[in-house]
């Protein structure tokens, strides 16, 4: 039977990387600069249950005093929890929508008949499993004609007066700013209209769509005035990606160049955020600036670490007068001098370097990061998609085989979405021509080249359905091939360390995935009791709460759960690395691995040898860097931080996260 997991893995149980004094969120300079109403929550499914909550609530209100209920709904990833807790509610709790009247925000145009937009998502997600009247949902129509649109979008303003203004709009944000799809120029008296999808815009746009080329070329979306002129607005955000935006959204100066600060004149607007979206928040990231903390070994290393940012200086050149005069003078009182602050953190910056990411044997291991014994060590390291070792921990991963390391690698998903179809043409070209030659007389494997190169190339038709299993075949293959070939390049001579999982949750042919299941957590569970691992590297990215990273991390710990009281996984390490696009901040780095200019080479290649990603994955986000440019520059910056605070000089570094297992 499957269930859903999700909802019993939060970041609570990950090494948090986040602060938060209990009269953080009390205290009276906060009320400066929080500017919109902020509630934090540990999880993005604690979040959503209180967005959902407080919903049905106002529904239930209006309901009792037999008044209609009108709700604006965005479309997008954020709300997709909120809508599945809502349908619970209906289901289980009897939570009616009979009287409850829907605004769709914002609509892509043009769509084409076989193309689902918003309302189909909505639809699936949320109107076609409560009892919502369909005469009750209101929503632009991607395929009216071009003319009508001026007319439509003036009819669905006053449509929105007609039947008594927005209750409630529920909103999510963009990395860049947008409040539905108004981007940075945005005015503050935009009503509905259609706006054309550009740069960041269309980017974001793209995950809706599989890949840039699809995403359509507009969007009717309703505008600020319209936002401001809700009765309630509910601002959701999950994820570190979002961590940015929302300080600025939150503690920013209104401008027209960042449209969600408009938030801040709205006189009943809040923001609903998980810890990761909350990250940047002063009372989360310094929270000293803002209230008396209580310090722990984790909180004390950011400090000096922003400090010796602020001030330009390496630790051990701190001063007393550096410290009180940058709110820090509670580490003065508490341990005397800045030089006994600095030596401290120094020293324990300082324990986390190693060359040696799995042990180094015969030596005294008391301020190593990992153990010395036993040596050799089976090591298990698990890759979301099949790039992701060598992108994110590609120079630790040819290290741990350099020292003679019994090294597996766990391959969690097929990652066949992301291959381009002309690479599956091109490959399918190649083994036709072997197949006419080596083998005239049967032409079974030659005509189905020639069936998926015809499909592909003349009657493939962009939609919403599930692509062919074929040709999902053919791209998982690709990818498969790849990584064993980037495998043995990095040091794994023996193909049977080399574990392709195929996630079941993963294999819908179709961007969205499944929910994350029991068949997905004994997968993992098997092979770990298979090999019984003496060290294990998982990817601890938690950018997008929605994404695969997230699952595949979800599914691993809830596999650890099961089995933590076994000896051999108490004796075991697990370490967290992160992907491509960030670091860990350096208090919570454990173990960091320098790379010299060799092993950062061997490092690219390794990367290179996914060539269906090198340079047309359709999912590089709005970076415009490849993936191992990406990783260097990564790298990079987290040696040049090591140097900065007077530690030693490399050319990059990997960092690590140990992960404890609640018992």
């Amino acid at each position: 039977m499957k269930t859903n997991l999700s909802s019993q893995i939060t970041l609570t149980r990950i090494p948090t990387r986040y602060y938060r004094p209990e009269n953080a969120f009390e205290h009276s300079v906060l009320t400066r600069l929080e500017k919109v109403p902020t509630t934090i929550y540990e999880s993005m499914e604690e979040g959503s249950f209180a967005v959902a909550k407080e919903i049905a609530a106002q529904i239930r209100k209006k309901q009792e005093a037999g008044q209609k209920f009108v709700l604006a709904l965005p479309g997008g990833r954020s709300p997709e929890s909120v809508y599945k807790e809502l349908v619970r509610m209906h289901k289980e709790e009897q939570l009616s929508f009979r009287h409850v009247i829907v605004f769709v925000e914002y609509e892509f145009y043009p769509l084409s008949s076989s193309t689902s937009g918003v309302v189909n998502r909505l639809k699936a997600e949320l109107f076609d499993q409560v009892d919502i009247l369909p005469e009750n949902i209101y929503y632009p129509d991607g395929r009216m004609p071009k003319d009508a649109i001026l007319e439509f979008c003036a009819q669905y303003e006053e449509k929105i007066q007609q039947v008594g203004g927005i209750d409630c709009m529920l909103l999510g944000i963009g990395s860049n700013s947008n409040i539905m799809f108004n981007s940075a120029g945005t005015l503050q008296s935009s009503r509905t209209r259609m706006v054309l999808l550009e740069g960041a815009s269309r980017k974001e746009a793209a995950a809706t769509f599989a890949s840039t080329d699809n995403v359509p070329a507009g969007i009717i979306t309703m505008g600020i005035s319209t936002m401001l002129k809700a009765r309630s607005v509910i601002l959701m955000a999950w994820g570190d990606e979002k961590a940015a935006i929302m300080k600025e959204t939150i503690e920013g100066k209104i401008s027209d160049g960042t449209p969600s600060t408009y938030l801040q004149i709205h006189q009943n607007a809040k923001a609903i955020v998980d810890l990761s979206a909350a990250y940047s928040l002063t009372r989360i990231s310094h929270p000293w600036l803002v209230t008396s903390c209580e310090w722990d070994n984790k909180l004390i290393r950011r400090a000096i670490v922003w400090l010796c940012q602020k001030t330009g200086k390496p630790i051990l050149k701190l001063t007393n007068k550096d410290y009180s005069e940058n709110g820090l003078g509670e580490l003065l009182a508490l341990y005397g001098s800045a030089y006994n602050v600095n030596i401290k953190i120094f020293n324990d910056i300082q324990h986390t370097i190693t060359g040696w990411p799995g042990g180094k044997p015969n030596a005294d291991d008391t301020d190593r990061p990992e153990r010395a014994t036993p040596y050799p060590k089976r090591v298990l390291i698990f890759s979301p998609h099949p790039d992701d070792d060598v992108i994110s921990m590609g120079g630790t991963f040819r290290r741990l085989c350099d020292q003679h390391h019994d090294v597996h690698i766990a391959y969690q998903t097929s990652g066949n979405i992301a291959v381009g179809d002309e690479e599956v043409v091109r490959y399918c070209e190649y083994l036709r021509d072997v197949c006419s030659k080596y083998s005239p007389s049967d032409t079974t494997i030659k005509d189905k080249a020639d069936e998926i190169i015809r499909y592909l190339r003349y009657e493939k038709v962009e939609n919403d359905a599930a692509e062919r299993p074929d040709v999902l075949f053919m791209k998982g293959t690709i990818r498969r091939e790849e990584a064993r070939h980037a495998c043995r390049y990095t040091g794994i001579k023996d193909d049977s360390h080399i574990h392709f999982l195929d996630l079941p949750f993963y294999e819908t042919g179709l961007v969205k995935k499944n929910p994350i299941s029991e068949a997905d957590k004994d997968i993992i569970k098997n092979l770990l009791e298979e090999l019984k691992p003496d060290q294990i590297f998982v990817a601890g990215d938690l950018a997008d709460p929605h994404g695969t990273h997230k699952v595949c991390l979800d599914a691993i710990l809830a596999a650890v759960d099961e089995i933590k009281d076994e000896d051999w996984l108490k004796a075991c390490r697990i370490w967290m690395y992160r992907g491509a696009w960030a670091e860990w901040e350096m208090d919570h780095i454990e173990m960091a691995v320098p790379i010299s200019p060799e092993e950062l080479r061997h490092k690219r290649n390794a990367i290179l040898k996914h060539q269906s990603q090198a340079e047309s994955a359709p999912y590089l986000g709005d970076d415009e860097r490849l993936f191992w440019q990406r990783a260097e520059d990564r790298n990079r910056a987290t040696a040049d931080l090591y140097r900065q605070l007077g530690l030693a000089s490399y050319e990059a570094m990997e960092a690590f996260v140990q992960y404890i297992p609640l018992r």
